[in-house]
């Protein structure tokens, strides 16, 4: 019997965190799954801890030298059948009634993609506090064009939707979701679980150190879906205009220094008006100690440092050994 849904799980040297996602995967309150683990060429024990699992007969292995994340995510749902495909990266976690509460909203053909809530934990699986975001439902195209709101691992897509998108693009190395779900947003519709479904895990890639990386990443994509996707032509000319504004923001800020001046000056270009691109130019010079004073003397969080959650007093269950 074909099931519902593939799980497509892919690892790189993540054996750490690898059980605590295998062991959300076979919490789920929904049985109908098949899953793969792709082992994106890890050097650590992820081949070991990934044997442990296979005792059920829904979860496979395939190992690949380390071919990067779009492809082996490709891979992974090459090596699926189901006509729904969900993506679990291996340091994250599914709440028990994801799937359950997530495939309901299939009945609907004009629906896509299904996501929810997430619950941001970090590397030793505490909660943490965090801002959230808004979450879009329908033709969502404005929204994740300016925004991509959508936490992976929360996602659940057609499998005859990824594959008319054309999958993930394997010359990409970030990003990879937001480029595909423009593509995905063009044709169809998003809808959401307003709960959480999935805790995800921060802070442990140094992602941060890449910032710079991601945010030309954006403006790539930004780029090429307004010009050789048909973006432009299906996006309001002002909506355009404040998305470019704001990824030049967050080149200065990615760049920081009196390097970030330019990208300000830039973005004032797009969106002469922009209040922020404004506050950006003439604050860039200060020292950083005078802007946290700022900060804290209008109120506002840096959520740039998250806090664990004061609620929070004992280890994350999704940590508990196999």
């Amino acid at each position: 019997m074909t099931p519902t849904v593939s799980a497509v799980i892919t690892a790189h040297n993540y054996g750490r965190f690898l059980p605590a996602a295998l062991d959300s995967l076979l919490g789920q309150t929904f049985t109908g799954w098949e899953a793969v683990i792709v082992d994106d060429g890890s050097t650590d024990d992820t081949p070991a801890v990934a044997a442990r699992y296979l005792r059920d007969p829904r979860i496979r292995y395939h190992r690949t030298d380390h071919v990067g994340q779009p492809a082996a995510k490709n891979l992974g749902v090459r090596l699926t059948q189901a006509p729904l495909v969900a993506f679990l990266d291996a340091d994250d976690v599914w709440l028990p009634r994801k799937l359950e509460r997530q495939l309901a909203l299939f009945a609907d053909p004009a629906v896509g993609v299904v996501y929810g809530r997430r619950v941001l934990i970090d590397e030793e699986g505490f909660e943490l506090e965090g801002p959230t975001p808004s979450l879009h439902r329908g033709p969502v195209l404005p929204e994740i064009f300016r925004r991509n709101f959508v936490c992976f691992s929360s996602s659940v897509v057609r499998r005859e939707v990824f594959e008319s998108a054309g999958g993930f693009d394997e010359k990409l190395a970030l990003a990879i979701d937001y480029d595909l779900w423009l593509r995905v947003a063009l044709r169809w519709h998003f809808d959401y679980v307003d709960e959480p479904v999935v805790k995800y895990r921060t802070g442990h890639a140094n992602l941060s150190r890449r910032r710079p990386e991601r945010v030309r990443t954006a403006a790539f994509i930004i780029r090429r879906f307004l010009d050789e996707r048909g973006g432009r032509q299906a996006l309001a000319p002002a909506l355009v205009r404040l998305v470019l504004a704001e990824n030049c923001l967050d080149m200065g800020a990615a760049v920081g220094g009196l390097a970030c001046g330019k990208w300000f000056v830039k973005a004032l270009r797009y969106q002469p008006t922009h209040p922020v691109a404004w506050h950006a130019l003439l604050a860039f010079w200060w020292p950083e100690s005078m802007r946290r004073l700022v900060r804290r003397a209008l109120g506002r969080r840096d959520w740039q440092q998250l806090r664990r959650a004061e609620s929070d007093g004992a280890r994350s269950p999704a940590l508990t050994p196999s």
